[in-house]
This record gives structure tokens, C-alpha cells and sequence, in this order.
């Protein structure tokens, strides 16, 4: 390993992060191998293989994302990240919350760049693990880099939340990339007592694990945990761009004012809980241009209905004004539902789970006669 590789192991391993069982795996598979030569910061700086080949090399070792594709490879575009290497620490405490062993089929939704699957290969052997991706060129160098470093698992170019009949039924499947519906194809393929991980959210809040394990009957239950933030499966993405698309100068709105100030309503265990109350509502920040002056607007907007509302925040003041458009009272039911979570006790995520089946996906807290929310 280069000495990189190491201090990055064994940062995992101090950490927590890597079972022991899982420790051969990441010392022998290397993630620069799977890496373009051309990689993006979450910060939106671009470092060169061959330009600067250090900081390349430092960047693959280091626990950070890092952008691998833009606008799903288009030549023009927002761009915006379509396709990405997830922090190392994110990828050893996923496969450390499969528990996967040998013996074990698993089946990956996301190849991306092939170093996860790797690592499941090198632990189960090529013929047990199966990994699909969406994008043809993403899944055709994920098999190059794979067969590069020795390792030759199934990769299917397709629809992951068709999951892959072929080679069901699974112990294990593990999806990279974020629903808000999880697909009822992988409780199907994966056997009674198996597992599944997913990134988990919608449109208000995307940022949790849901750690689920099939039952005898067809359905699937578990709660949620972790803070991670994946990129949505492709047909269930969410708008980034919901202000300017829905928001126009001609609305009508409606004005008020609030002394809630959203410093704890935006923190990561409420925004969870709202979002399971306003679950099609995507909340986005914009600060003031100049730097030094610390206003900023909280936005709320509804495509479905074409409702917004604006929270205009001026630190240091008591009071707020807001103004909502639309058939919905978008803030009002944002301060209903925080009111809701703080009477409930203020619960953290890890509370809360939900059951899927065929027919619906039911979302509870603390049992799962607890029902929160449905969806169809």
C-alpha cells in the first residue's frame, strides 16, 4: 500500500468504521484504481492526474466525496454532480451495517466507479456479488477497473430499482444511491431474513440510512440511521433548482412574520421529522450576496401544488417575516410539524423506521403500530 492507503486504513479502523473481517479487503483493494483521471471537490475544484499527480493521489486516500461525473456526462449542462465516490468512512459503516460474510449473495444498486463492488468481491468472490448501474459508460469502466484489479463480479448496465432477477434471491443488497420509495423488487429478490441498505429521504430532507430486513411474508422493516447524503436513483431525483422554476415576481403572497428562528427546526433530527410531514417540500437557503451582510432567506416551495413561502432571517432580530403562495400554507405546516416533533419529545432519527411492502410503505416511530406517515 501507499503510505496514503495505510494511514487511511487505519483511520477507518481507529475510528470504528471497519470490522475486522473487513479489514483485508480495504487494505487490498485500492481506491485510486477506481478513479477517473479527472476528479471533482465538493467545493467544485477540479484536480488533474496528470496535471498534479500528488494531490490526485493525496485526494483518492483522503476521506472525502469526490465528484466523478456532471450532468450525467452531458457536454453542456447545469452542472450539476451526477455520479460521485463516497467518503471511505461512508462506505466501510454501509457494508459494516449489511453485515455481509462470506457465503453470502449480495446484490449492489450503483455500481459508480466499481470500488464498492470490489471490495464485496475480494470478501465474497465475483460469482456471489452482482452490481448494476444506470449509466452506460459509468458501468462500462467500472467492469475495466474491476477486471484492472482482478476482480470480475456480474456488472449490469440497467435499472437498479428493477433489481436483477437473474441471480436472486439475495442475502444482501445494498443500494449507493437515495430513494424515497424503496423499491418493492429488492424485498422481492432478497430471501426471507436478508438485508437491506439503503440511503433513504425525500424532497425535504435526504440524509439517512434505512437499514431494513425482509420478512417471511413479503414485506421488509427496520429503522433508520446515519447521517449520509447520496444521490437520488435518476427517476426519483428531486428539483435543485425548485426557487427559480416556481417562484415568480407576479405571485400574490400572503405576508406574515414568526419569531422562530430556524437555527434548531433546520438541524439534522427535526428537518428529518418535518420531512416526514411535508415530504414533497424542498427547503432551500440562500444567503445575501454581500458577505457581510448576514441576512438570509429560507425557502419552502411545493411543486406539486406550485405553493412557496420565503422566511426572511436577520440575525439578532425577534421577529420574521414570511410570506407564503399558494393553495398550501407551506410555512405554517413547517411550524405545525416542529411543534409536532418537539412535542413528541424531540425524537432523534434512529426512533424512527419504517415497513414496505408491495402495496404501501409505512413510516413509524419507536414500533411500527406508531404509524407517522404513508405512502402508496
Amino acid at each position: 500500500m501507499v503510505p496514503s492507503h495505510e494511514k487511511l486504513v487505519a483511520h477507518l479502523s481507529q475510528v470504528g468504521d471497519l470490522p475486522p473481517h473487513w479489514r483485508t479487503a480495504f487494505e487490498q483493494v485500492e481506491r485510486h484504481r477506481f478513479l477517473p483521471g479527472q476528479i471533482t471537490l465538493p467545493d467544485g475544484t477540479t484536480v488533474d492526474q496528470d496535471e498534479d499527480p500528488d494531490r490526485w493521489l493525496e485526494l483518492a486516500y483522503t476521506d472525502i466525496q469526490l465528484i466523478t461525473q456532471i450532468d450525467d456526462g452531458a457536454d453542456e449542462g447545469p452542472g450539476l454532480p451526477t455520479s460521485s465516490a463516497s467518503m471511505p468512512s461512508i462506505v466501510a459503516d454501509m457494508l459494516r451495517r449489511l453485515e455481509v460474510y462470506p457465503g453470502m449473495r449480495a446484490l449492489e444498486i450503483g455500481t459508480g466507479t466499481g470500488y464498492n463492488a470490489a471490495l464485496l468481491s475480494h470478501l465474497l468472490g465475483d460469482d456471489q456479488v452482482t452490481t448494476i448501474e444506470i449509466d452506460h459508460e459509468v458501468a462500462e469502466l467500472a467492469r475495466i477497473r474491476l477486471m484492472g484489479s482482478g476482480f470480475v463480479p456480474l456488472v449490469v448496465t440497467g435499472d437498479g430499482t428493477q433489481g436483477w432477477a437473474g441471480r436472486a434471491p439475495y442475502d444482501r443488497v445494498i443500494s449507493t444511491a437515495a430513494v424515497n420509495r424503496v423499491p418493492y423488487h429488492w424485498i422481492a429478490q432478497t430471501r426471507p431474513g436478508g438485508k437491506i441498505i439503503s440511503p433513504w429521504g425525500n424532497a425535504f430532507h435526504n440524509g439517512v440510512l434505512a437499514d431494513l430486513q425482509v420478512g417471511p411474508h413479503g414485506t421488509a422493516s427496520g429503522r433508520f440511521g446515519g447521517n449520509v447524503a447520496f444521490m437520488w436513483v435518476r427517476d426519483q431525483r428531486v428539483s435543485r433548482e425548485a426557487v427559480e422554476t416556481f417562484v415568480s415576481d407576479d405571485h400574490e403572497f400572503r405576508v406574515g412574520r414568526t419569531e422562530l428562528y430556524p437555527l434548531e427546526p433546520l438541524k439534522f433530527d427535526a428537518s428529518f421529522a418535518i420531512g416526514l410531514l411535508m415530504p414533497t417540500v424542498i427547503n432551500d437557503i440562500v444567503f445575501a450576496s454581500d458577505e457581510d451582510d448576514p441576512r438570509f432567506t429560507v425557502w419552502l416551495v411545493d411543486p406539486g401544488s406550485g405553493s412557496w413561502a420565503s422566511w426572511h432571517v436577520h440575525p439578532g432580530e425577534t421577529s420574521h417575516e414570511v410570506r407564503q403562495y399558494g393553495p398550501r400554507e407551506l410555512f405554517s405546516e413547517f411550524e405545525s410539524a416542529y411543534q409536532w416533533w418537539l412535542d413528541s419529545g424531540s425524537p432523534a432519527v434512529d426512533r424512527f423506521g419504517m415497513t414496505v411492502s408491495s402495496n404501501h410503505q409505512l413510516i413509524w416511530m419507536d414500533a411500527p403500530t406508531n404509524i407517522i406517515a404513508s405512502t402508496l
